[in-house]
Protein backbone atom coordinates (compact mmCIF):
# COMPACT_ATOMS: atom_id res chain seq x y z
CA UNK A 1 0.00 0.00 0.00
CA UNK A 2 1.12 3.65 -0.95
CA UNK A 3 0.61 6.17 2.32
CA UNK A 4 1.29 9.48 0.26
CA UNK A 5 0.14 11.11 -2.67
CA UNK A 6 1.18 13.73 -5.11
CA UNK A 7 -1.89 15.57 -6.83
CA UNK A 8 -1.80 18.34 -9.55
CA UNK A 9 -4.65 20.36 -11.43
CA UNK A 10 -3.95 22.00 -14.47
CA UNK A 11 -5.51 23.78 -17.39
CA UNK A 12 -4.31 23.64 -20.80
CA UNK A 13 -4.84 26.08 -23.44
CA UNK A 14 -3.34 27.51 -26.95
CA UNK A 15 -1.48 30.75 -26.62
CA UNK A 16 0.16 31.63 -29.70
CA UNK A 17 0.54 28.35 -31.25
CA UNK A 18 1.45 26.93 -28.47
CA UNK A 19 0.27 24.21 -25.30
CA UNK A 20 0.59 26.56 -22.55
CA UNK A 21 -0.30 24.85 -18.76
CA UNK A 22 -1.61 27.09 -16.41
CA UNK A 23 -1.43 25.21 -12.65
CA UNK A 24 -4.45 24.85 -10.77
CA UNK A 25 -3.24 23.48 -7.79
CA UNK A 26 -0.94 20.86 -5.83
CA UNK A 27 -1.64 18.93 -2.92
CA UNK A 28 0.49 16.19 -1.18
CA UNK A 29 -2.10 13.91 0.32
CA UNK A 30 -1.20 12.02 3.15
CA UNK A 31 -3.67 9.15 2.78
CA UNK A 32 -4.98 8.02 -0.02
CA UNK A 33 -8.52 9.02 1.36
CA UNK A 34 -7.01 12.67 1.22
CA UNK A 35 -6.10 12.26 -2.25
CA UNK A 36 -9.57 10.83 -3.52
CA UNK A 37 -11.43 13.70 -1.93
CA UNK A 38 -8.80 16.19 -2.93
CA UNK A 39 -8.98 15.32 -6.30
CA UNK A 40 -13.01 15.19 -5.86
CA UNK A 41 -13.08 18.97 -4.81
CA UNK A 42 -10.64 20.11 -6.93
CA UNK A 43 -13.37 18.72 -9.92
CA UNK A 44 -16.03 20.13 -8.20
CA UNK A 45 -14.26 23.81 -7.84
CA UNK A 46 -13.51 23.50 -12.00
CA UNK A 47 -17.13 22.81 -12.44
CA UNK A 48 -18.81 25.64 -10.51
CA UNK A 49 -16.59 27.81 -11.90
CA UNK A 50 -16.97 27.16 -15.33
CA UNK A 51 -21.03 26.59 -15.04
CA UNK A 52 -22.09 28.52 -11.67
CA UNK A 53 -25.76 28.70 -10.60
CA UNK A 54 -27.03 31.89 -11.69
CA UNK A 55 -28.88 32.28 -8.30
CA UNK A 56 -25.18 32.19 -6.77
CA UNK A 57 -24.14 35.91 -6.88
CA UNK A 58 -24.72 38.53 -9.40
CA UNK A 59 -22.96 38.19 -12.26
CA UNK A 60 -22.82 41.23 -14.70
CA UNK A 61 -24.54 41.40 -17.99
CA UNK A 62 -23.54 38.66 -20.94
CA UNK A 63 -20.86 37.04 -18.57
CA UNK A 64 -22.88 33.68 -18.20
CA UNK A 65 -23.35 33.27 -22.26
CA UNK A 66 -24.58 29.26 -23.69
CA UNK A 67 -22.70 27.14 -25.74
CA UNK A 68 -23.25 25.03 -28.83
CA UNK A 69 -23.91 21.72 -28.44
CA UNK A 70 -21.46 20.11 -30.32
CA UNK A 71 -18.98 21.51 -27.15
CA UNK A 72 -18.29 18.92 -24.60
CA UNK A 73 -20.18 19.83 -20.95
CA UNK A 74 -16.77 19.94 -18.79
CA UNK A 75 -18.52 20.91 -15.97
CA UNK A 76 -21.16 17.51 -16.42
CA UNK A 77 -18.31 15.69 -16.96
CA UNK A 78 -16.00 16.76 -13.78
CA UNK A 79 -19.13 16.18 -11.70
CA UNK A 80 -20.67 12.57 -13.17
CA UNK A 81 -17.06 11.89 -12.08
CA UNK A 82 -16.90 13.06 -8.41
CA UNK A 83 -20.60 11.15 -8.33
CA UNK A 84 -19.40 7.67 -9.83
CA UNK A 85 -18.33 5.45 -6.88
CA UNK A 86 -16.91 2.96 -9.69
CA UNK A 87 -14.61 5.41 -11.19
CA UNK A 88 -13.53 6.29 -7.40
CA UNK A 89 -13.20 2.96 -6.62
CA UNK A 90 -11.05 2.39 -9.66
CA UNK A 91 -9.10 5.52 -8.79
CA UNK A 92 -8.26 4.48 -5.66
CA UNK A 93 -7.05 0.73 -6.94
CA UNK A 94 -5.11 2.02 -9.45
CA UNK A 95 -3.37 4.92 -6.86
CA UNK A 96 -2.92 1.87 -4.42
CA UNK A 97 -1.14 -0.27 -6.91
CA UNK A 98 1.05 2.79 -7.44
CA UNK A 99 0.12 3.75 -10.66
CA UNK A 100 -0.32 7.43 -12.33
CA UNK A 101 -4.19 8.75 -12.09
CA UNK A 102 -5.16 10.83 -15.14
CA UNK A 103 -8.52 12.19 -15.53
CA UNK A 104 -9.26 15.12 -18.34
CA UNK A 105 -11.77 16.47 -19.31
CA UNK A 106 -11.83 19.18 -23.03
CA UNK A 107 -14.08 21.41 -24.24
CA UNK A 108 -13.22 23.30 -27.46
CA UNK A 109 -10.47 25.89 -25.96
CA UNK A 110 -9.13 24.09 -22.51
CA UNK A 111 -8.67 20.50 -21.38
CA UNK A 112 -8.54 20.40 -17.58
CA UNK A 113 -5.91 17.72 -16.03
CA UNK A 114 -6.34 16.08 -12.40
CA UNK A 115 -3.15 13.68 -12.14
CA UNK A 116 -2.64 12.04 -9.03
CA UNK A 117 0.31 9.37 -8.09
CA UNK A 118 2.28 8.03 -5.21
CA UNK A 119 4.88 9.02 -3.84
CA UNK A 120 6.35 5.91 -3.55
CA UNK A 121 6.32 4.63 -7.01
CA UNK A 122 8.21 8.15 -8.00
CA UNK A 123 10.57 6.97 -5.85
CA UNK A 124 10.94 3.93 -6.89
CA UNK A 125 11.39 4.52 -10.43
CA UNK A 126 14.62 7.18 -9.57
CA UNK A 127 15.97 4.25 -8.17
CA UNK A 128 15.63 1.96 -11.61
CA UNK A 129 18.26 2.63 -13.90
CA UNK A 130 17.34 4.26 -17.04
CA UNK A 131 16.72 2.66 -20.25
CA UNK A 132 19.07 3.60 -22.66
CA UNK A 133 19.38 2.52 -26.21
CA UNK A 134 22.50 4.08 -28.35
CA UNK A 135 21.76 5.42 -32.06
CA UNK A 136 23.58 5.63 -34.53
Amino acid sequence: MHDEFLCHVTAYGMCDGRRIGVPLGTYRAPTLALALWWLRDRASWIAERLDPSPEAAPFPAGALVPVADTVADVPALLRAWCADDGQQERVADELADGRLVRIAASDDTTEYELLAESVDALRMQRTVPALVVPIG
